[in-house]
């Protein structure tokens, strides 16, 4: 190996670099894009690559070495592989860079961060955080400890199965910059991985606003109150609410501009404060402990003032007393003077304070106390009710209580459980922290499950024992205390914290305000990742920023939002809002893990191997139930703003293949549904036509008939297959970078005429063979098409075309054989556009043959589109002369009418008629032309002038001898149609049947050799007698016409003149289609049949059942 080092260049370590180098893309032309991993290795000559594996034993390989490189090169590439996040790291050398000149690009060093420092202790930092300072003490009062224990529980088991199936999808495999993003987007696909990206950065700006709020409640309420722009001195009820949220509104709007600033100018200031902000927590939390193990020694004097069972204000009074003793005179007190009109002691006062006494009870008895059954259940409260203490008994006003609040301590918000649950969940957020640094990890493979599990449960366990002794330790009066109104304005943890509350105070500050840097930190870099990977078009610009990369215009997008969340105020309105969009995104980190799991993807590896698909289950379940237990209607904006986001991406987002999991459940869904369809054929009432499109395609290799694909897309409306086929002549080999440009047209096409679908392109070394391979191999076990679609053949007549006339009735006969529909449009290039719009007119049904119902079907169908919408539907009938047309009227009609199709209906009655001199001639010259073309080996040219001459002599011969009308003669089953019996009057041989002439004569051997509408026998009694009479050609206008023949056209002639009759002026005209000849050599005068039958039509569909029913009267 190190032998080959020396002599093989190897590429440097750069990621890029790397990607696309060891594994070059290759184009439809077989041809890489990017050069391999030696040096001119794509220019270099046979000699120069001869030598240069000279004595490597890799002779055999040497061809290949373009596009796939030596394992030794492969593995050097691999194993040095790096990728730094595009994090604070980078953004901080860069500025430093930017300071002094750019010095020369330095190795990237290995990362270095362990699991500690790596993913436990910024866990930590992320899941602790304001609400266990803030709010933990009033959910547990309010809740009871037995509630607030199941709501801890509930939702860090949801936080911990989420880090099981997260810890799956991050040891499978390299997991760079991104975090939860990036593992949802690679596992579920481009369009939930936008979606939930978007969401996960609402919710983590959202957090941001939360953390500013809650640092401006500490700084207002338990710092500096005299800071408060509003005052709240002497208001009440509303207008004291209102002052507050104006406060925390214009704070928290400067924190946030200042907080915006500081990241502008640089993240480094943010991770150097960060170990501060983790001390500050750490330390905060240790103190509470501390002051619970002294409570049990020497609790602290914290008295609470109970007027009955009341909770009074502390700036109420200033002894807890009606009356104090001076010098032995009994004198009122300041509460005394709250509730009575005088200081005098006959003075008359509130009701309430009259028949209660004032009792103090201590805020803080410990926690060996026994008060934890009094705080074992719940206490839920309305707004505006005063906070009362249990047990204690006291005497109701009549009146009910006054309404004045500078009194009581009463409750700010209406509590109930599921409002608990939305406040609460954000303090176990953060879990991502370690996966978003897996960059910096010296092992992430090691470091991210162990760190996560281990900063869940340490937290887990401090949430729920923190529940517990606060029950405790802390009386419940003081636990439903909010802003601790009643312990002296006091933070209600920080009276429990040792040696002094202000540790809890500033520590609780700090923390808030880190975390809130930390949220501005992290969103906008979040929705750079997403606006890089392109897959949200209007978030493109939110890529870009300041020259080392930072993300300065999504910082701005990020502090508009976060102003939103500061603009609401409250912190209890906002903790809901990314209590949403958190529990979405835990949701889709285990869905993504349950689908890798049970659908057993071959790149399924994952290191850790302690999860499971039920777990998983287990972990979305309960996300999903927590989003509606937070808050339904908050819930169902969340997903709709998710589902918004994911249309929007699959509709006009770029298109991204990582290999995810939805595709994955798309081929598993394939398979059971085509395992499914294999039982058996489809009911009649779930027919409907599966379309293989037969297209042509130019030399360019594009659609000659691109209209064709119009009206696919008006027949089909989007439901159903379609598969658009076409056949490019050549070799496999030869041939495959032109298969390949057709199939992109194909595709281009289908595209521009919304068809939905397949392209399938064929090589063959022939258009017979490709069309036939089309035919047979179309679509996919039950998932086939039913029918076929293929436009006539243009200027079938030239001898230029004789192949695809060929082609074209061998398609008839093998859609006959498979028992498949058929639909041919004749004059395809008039038929509307998907833009157009008919506003009025018919489509005209000639129902001439019963084919299964596809004549009723189709313009149904198309009648579903808005082109064809406003047309009304017409069906004639054709009556013979033994048929009641009147009966037939009413049997069609009575027909539709249970059919639930809404149709005009006319019977047209054709009777037996003489054969006119034109039939005559015209079929006389269809003969003609056909045998000369069969058996006159001319020159392309010497054919055209032949078949002119031939028209020309027939034409001057009509002219001159105008003969009267003709009788034609009863054959057999004579009068019927073209299209009642196609085939069957072809099968007595020819040797058997006498042929009457116009004339009354039998007819002359030369009318049977120009016969060719017959079975096997007459073409051999026809080529036996062209041998034998090789003065055949010379007597070419001496011939009479084969009476079959002329039955058929005048047939035609006949049914042609009646459609136009009536069908003149129609949009579209569907028409039976009469089955192909038996015998090959009849081929030109079937399409002289169609071409008559149709001419002067502007559209015509021919249509051929496939011989099933394909619509039904019941329902």
């Amino acid at each position: 190996v190190q032998q080959l080092k020396s002599r093989v260049f190897l590429p440097p370590c750069g990621t890029k670099y790397i990607q696309s180098q060891v594994f070059p893309s290759l184009p439809a032309d077989g041809n890489p894009k990017e050069s391999s991993p030696f040096i001119n290795s794509s220019m270099a000559s046979d000699m120069e690559k001869s030598q240069q594996y000279d004595g490597k034993n890799m002779a055999l390989f040497e061809d290949e070495m373009d596009t796939s490189p030596m394992v030794a090169s492969l593995l050097s590439s691999l194993a040095n592989y790096s990728n730094l996040p595009t994090g604070s790291k980078e953004h901080e050398e860069a500025e430093n860079n930017e300071e002094g000149p750019r010095p020369s690009k330095k190795p990237i060093k290995a990362p270095q961060l362990g699991t500690l420092m790596g993913v436990y202790l910024p866990c930590i930092q992320n899941i602790f955080g304001v609400i266990l300072f803030l709010r933990m003490t009033w959910m547990v009062g309010i809740g009871g400890v037995l509630g607030s224990f199941i709501i801890v529980f509930m939702c860090c088991s949801t936080t911990m199965l989420t880090a099981i199936s997260m810890s799956a999808i991050a040891t499978n495999g390299v997991v760079p910059a991104g975090g939860s993003y990036y593992m949802i987007s690679r596992s579920l696909g481009p369009e939930f991985g936008g979606a939930v990206g978007i969401c996960f950065y609402l919710g983590t700006t959202f957090a941001g606003a939360m953390y500013i709020l809650g640092c401006i409640e500490i700084l207002l309420i338990y710092i500096v109150p005299q800071a408060a722009i509003f005052k709240m001195e002497g208001l009440e009820g509303p207008e004291a609410e209102a002052a507050l949220l104006n406060n925390m509104r214009v704070y928290g709007s400067l924190v946030l501009g200042l907080m915006a600033l500081v990241v502008f100018v640089g993240v480094k200031y943010v991770n150097k404060l960060a170990l501060l902000f983790l001390a500050c927590v750490i330390f905060s939390i240790l103190a509470v402990y501390a002051g619970v193990i002294k409570t049990a020694i020497d609790p602290p004097v914290f008295p609470v003032c109970i007027l009955g069972n009341r909770t009074l204000l502390t700036k109420a009074y200033d002894v807890c007393a009606k009356t104090v003793e001076l010098d032995n005179d009994t004198v009122p007190s300041q509460l005394w003077r709250t509730f009575c009109d005088s200081d005098a002691l006959n003075a008359t006062c509130d009701e309430y304070f009259s028949n209660n006494n004032v009792t103090e009870i201590q805020g803080i008895p410990g926690v060996t106390s026994g008060i934890l059954a009094e705080n074992l259940f719940g206490y839920y409260l309305e707004k505006g009710v005063i906070l009362e203490k249990r047990g204690l008994a006291s005497v109701a006003d009549e009146e009910g209580p006054s309404p004045t609040s500078n009194r009581y301590v009463m409750s700010d918000i209406t509590s109930f459980f599921t409002l608990l649950v939305g406040i609460y969940f954000p303090s176990v957020t953060g879990i991502m922290a370690g996966s978003n640094r897996s960059g910096d990890l010296r092992d992430a493979q090691k470091s991210i499950p162990i760190g996560t599990i281990a900063a869940i449960s340490t937290t887990s366990i401090v949430y729920m024992s923190s529940v517990i002794l606060f029950g405790a330790c802390i009386e419940g009066v003081v636990l439903r205390d909010k802003f601790g109104e009643g312990v002296n304005g006091n933070l209600v943890i920080g009276t429990l914290a040792w040696p002094s509350p202000w540790v809890i105070v500033i520590g609780s500050f700090f923390s808030t305000c880190g975390a809130g840097l930390q949220s501005l930190t992290g969103a906008p870099r979040l929705l750079q990742a997403i606006s890089r990977d392109g897959i949200i078009p209007f978030l493109r610009v939110f890529g870009h920023g300041k020259a080392n990369g930072e993300p300065t215009w999504a910082l701005l997008l990020t502090a508009g939002i976060c102003e939103i969340g500061i603009i609401i105020a409250s912190l209890d309105a906002v903790a809901p809002i990314l209590s949403m969009f958190f529990l979405m995104c835990y949701m889709f980190v285990n869905l993504a893990c349950a689908l890798q799991t049970l659908l057993r993807t071959p790149n399924w590896r994952p290191r850790f191997k302690f999860y499971h698909w039920a777990l998983s289950f287990l972990g979305m379940t309960l996300c999903l139930s927590l989003m509606f237990i937070c808050s339904w209607h908050y819930a169902i904006i969340a997903m709709g703003i998710a589902t918004c986001i994911y249309k929007y991406i699959e509709f006009c987002g770029a298109e991204k293949e990582w290999g995810d999991g939805i595709r994955g459940i798309s081929l598993s869904a394939a398979r059971f549904a085509l395992m499914r369809l294999e039982e058996g054929p489809p009911h009649t009432k779930n027919w409907r036509p599966q379309i293989l499109v037969l297209v042509s395609v130019d030399a360019e290799q594009n659609v000659e008939q691109p209209r064709i694909l119009s009206l696919t897309n008006q027949l089909k409306a989007g439901k159903g297959l379609t598969i658009v086929g076409t056949n490019v002549v050549g070799t496999f080999l030869n041939n495959y970078a032109d298969a390949q440009r057709a199939d992109q047209s194909l595709r281009r096409l289908m595209e521009t005429e919304r068809v939905k679908g397949f392209s399938q392109v064929v090589i063959s070394s022939n258009l017979r063979d490709g069309t036939s391979h089309l035919v047979q191999v179309g679509g996919l076990g039950g998932l086939k098409h039913n029918t076929i679609l293929v436009s006539w053949p243009q200027n079938w007549k030239h001898p230029d075309s004789h192949l695809r006339l060929k082609d074209f009735v061998e398609v008839v006969r093998e859609t006959t054989i498979a028992s498949l529909a058929l639909l041919v449009p004749k004059n395809i290039a008039s038929y509307p556009s998907n833009g157009e719009r008919f506003t009025e007119g018919h489509i005209d049904v000639w129902w001439i043959v019963h084919d299964g119902g596809m004549l009723m079907l189709l313009p149904f169908l198309l009648r579903q589109h808005k082109v064809w919408r406003k047309c009304k539907m017409r069906i004639f009938t054709v009556a013979q002369m033994d048929d009641n047309s009147i009966q037939m009227k009413k049997d069609l009609i009575t027909f539709l009418y249970h059919l639930r199709i809404d149709a005009a209906v006319e019977v047209v009655e054709m009777h037996d008629s003489d054969v006119s001199a034109y039939t005559y001639e015209k079929t006389l010259v269809m003969e003609q032309r056909t045998l000369i073309l069969k058996q006159m080996h001319l020159t392309k040219n010497e054919k055209e002038r032949e078949i002119q001459s031939i028209t020309d002599v027939s034409r001057g011969s009509i002219r001159r001898k105008n003969p009267t009308s003709l009788r034609v003669p009863q054959i057999g089953e004579e009068g019927a149609s073209v299209a009642e019996r196609p085939e069957e009057e072809n099968s007595a041989p020819t040797g058997h049947m006498s042929h009457n002439t116009p004339g009354g004569g039998t007819a002359s051997p030369d009318c049977e050799v120009q016969r060719t509408w017959t079975d096997k026998g007459g073409a051999k009694d026809q080529s036996q007698a062209s041998a034998g009479k090789p003065e055949a050609g010379k007597d070419l206008f001496n011939m009479k016409p084969n009476q079959f023949n002329l039955r058929r056209m005048h047939t035609a002639l006949r049914l042609n003149e009646v459609i136009l009759k009536k069908s003149k002026e129609a949009k579209l005209v569907l028409l039976n289609m009469p089955g192909p000849p038996k015998n090959r050599m009849g081929d030109e005068n079937y399409m002289e049949f169609l071409e008559v039958l149709t001419e002067g039509l502007n559209r015509v569909l021919l249509v051929r059942g496939g011989g099933r029913e394909v619509i039904t009267i019941y329902s």
